[in-house]
C-alpha cells in the first residue's frame, strides 16, 4: 500500500511516496517517488512553481493488467505448482509463477528470457502482480525448466485444457484439427528427439524443425489438446498415433455427436477407418480433385452461392460474381457412400490461372534456351529432356504440357529441339 516515507539526509528531512507489496511472502518496496522537502511539498500543494518540476513515470500497464485479469480466471501458476511441488530449499517465486511471467510477456511483447527483467522493469508489474524482477533471469528459467519432465508437461496441459473447458464450454460438437512446424537453427550435431529435417512450410528444408498438432473448438477456437512431434513425421502418421487422444479430448469437452475437421494431409485409409469405427464420430476433410475428375467436370450452372459472411460482404459491394459457390452430391470414398461438396472460388481461380500462365511462359523460355544450347553444342542432345523434366517438377507442373522432341535435321544431320504447346 502507498504511504509517505521520511528520510533524513544531513540532518534534513526528505519525503517520498512509497508503495509496498508482499513479494515471495515478504514486504518489499515496489515503487518510490521523490516528493522533496516539506517546503517543496507545501509549494506543490498550493500550486506553486515547484509543480513545474513534477516527474511522471511512464510504464506499460493496460495490457499487463488485462493479461493478469485473464489469468485470474485460469490460474496457471497453481495448476503448474499442483503438478511440480516447490522444493524444501527453494526460495522466491514458484515454478508456476515463472511459467506465468513468461506467458504474460509472450501475450504482450515477446522477448528473450535474457531481456525479460528489463522488460518487466518498464512495466507496472509491481502494482499488478509484484515480483522480484531481478530474479527473472535466463539462468533461473533454465534451472526451473530442468525440473519439468515430459509427463509433467502433459499433465499440466491436461489440467489447463480442463480448466479452459469449464470456463468456455464448446457450444457444438465440431472441432478443428491441424498441424504446423517451426524451424530452428539448432546445430546438426546437437541431439534431439524432436528437431528433425523435413518438408518445411517456409521452404527451409535444410533446417531442423519441430511439429505441433493442435485441436480447437470451432466456436472461439479454444485449445483443447496439443502434441509436439518429430519434424520429419508425416501428418497422416502422426494423426494415426494420437487419434485416440484427440477423440478423448473431444468427448470430454462435449456430449453428443462429434465432428473433427482436418485437411488432406491427414487422409489415409487407416485413419478414416478408425474414425468410422467410433460411434457418433464424423469427419470433414479435403480431397484432391485429381482423384475425382468426374466432379471437376460438373457444369458451373449446378453451383450455387454459399451463405458465408464473406459472400454477404461481396454481395453488398456489388461483387456477386466473386462469391464462393458450391455443388453438393454424394460418392463412394474410402469404401463408403459419403456426402461430397465441391467448391469453386472465382478469386482463387483467377490467381491460379495467372500463376499457371506465368509458369507456362517460364517453361517456354527454358525450352527456347535449351534449343539454343543444342544448336551451339551437340553435347546437349542427351541432356535437354532431363533438364525440361526437372524444371517441370520444380514448377510443380506435369511434363506433357509441351510436346518436346529431339529430331535430326535432314540437311546437316544435326539434332534440333522441337516443341509445341499441347
Amino acid at each position: 500500500m502507498a504511504h509517505i516515507h521520511k528520510k533524513m539526509k544531513k540532518g534534513r528531512p526528505y519525503y517520498y511516496v512509497r508503495e509496498t507489496a508482499r513479494v515471495n511472502g515478504k514486504s518489499k518496496v515496489v515503487s518510490q517517488i521523490y516528493l522533496g522537502s516539506a517546503e517543496r511539498i507545501a509549494q506543490l500543494a498550493s500550486g506553486g512553481k515547484a509543480a513545474e518540476y513534477t516527474k511522471l513515470a511512464v510504464e506499460e500497464y493496460g495490457a499487463l493488467w488485462l493479461a493478469n485479469l485473464m489469468d485470474s480466471f485460469v490460474e496457471l501458476a497453481p495448476i503448474v505448482d499442483s503438478v511440480i511441488k516447490k522444493g524444501k530449499s527453494e526460495k522466491g517465486a514458484s515454478l508456476g509463477e515463472y511459467f506465468l511471467y513468461a506467458v504474460l510477456n509472450r501475450m504482450i511483447d515477446t522477448t528473450s528470457k535474457r531481456a525479460l527483467p528489463d522488460w518487466y522493469r518498464a512495466t507496472a508489474v509491481q502494482q499488478i502482480r509484484p515480483v522480484d524482477v531481478d530474479e527473472l533471469t535466463s539462468e533461473r528459467y533454465f534451472e526451473k525448466w530442468d525440473r519439468v519432465k515430459e509427463k509433467d508437461l502433459q499433465k499440466i496441459a491436461s489440467l489447463f485444457s480442463s480448466k479452459i473447458v469449464k470456463l468456455e464450454k464448446p457450444k457444438s460438437g465440431c472441432f478443428l484439427f491441424d498441424t504446423t512446424n517451426y524451424y530452428t537453427y539448432m546445430a546438426g550435431q546437437t541431439d534431439s528427439d524432436l528437431a528433425k529435417r523435413g518438408k518445411n512450410k517456409e521452404g527451409k528444408n535444410w533446417l531442423r524443425q519441430v511439429g505441433v498438432a493442435l485441436l480447437v473448438s470451432r466456436e472461439g477456437e479454444i485449445p483443447l489438446f496439443y502434441r509436439e512431434y518429430e519434424g520429419n513425421r508425416h501428418d497422416s502418421k502422426l494423426f494415426a498415433r494420437i487419434l485416440d487422444e484427440v477423440f478423448s479430448a473431444m468427448k470430454s469437452s462435449f456430449s453428443g455427436d462429434l465432428t473433427v475437421v482436418f485437411d488432406k494431409g491427414m487422409n489415409s485409409e487407416d485413419n478414416i477407418a478408425a474414425i468410422d469405427a467410433k460411434e457418433g464420430m464424423h469427419f470433414i476433410t479435403t480431397y484432391s480433385p485429381s482423384y475425382a475428375e468426374e466432379l471437376i467436370r460438373v457444369k458451373r450452372s449446378e453451383f450455387k452461392p454459399v451463405e458465408t459472411p464473406k459472400n454477404l460482404h461481396l454481395e453488398k459491394l456489388g461483387k456477386g460474381e466473386d462469391r464462393l459457390v458450391a455443388f453438393s452430391t454424394s460418392g463412394e470414398f474410402w469404401e463408403k457412400e459419403r456426402t461430397v461438396v465441391v467448391t469453386f472460388n472465382p478469386l482463387t481461380a483467377a490467381k491460379q490461372r495467372y500463376s499457371f500462365d506465368k509458369k507456362l511462359l517460364d517453361l517456354r523460355d527454358l525450352l527456347q534456351e535449351l534449343k539454343t544450347k543444342l544448336n551451339q553444342s551437340q553435347k546437349w542432345k542427351e541432356k535437354v529432356l532431363k533438364h525440361y523434366q526437372d524444371y517441370c517438377r520444380q514448377l510443380h507442373l506435369p511434363d506433357d504440357l509441351y510436346e518436346v522432341m529431339v529430331e535430326e535435321n535432314k540437311k546437316d544431320k544435326k539434332s534440333v529441339l522441337v516443341f509445341r504447346k499441347d
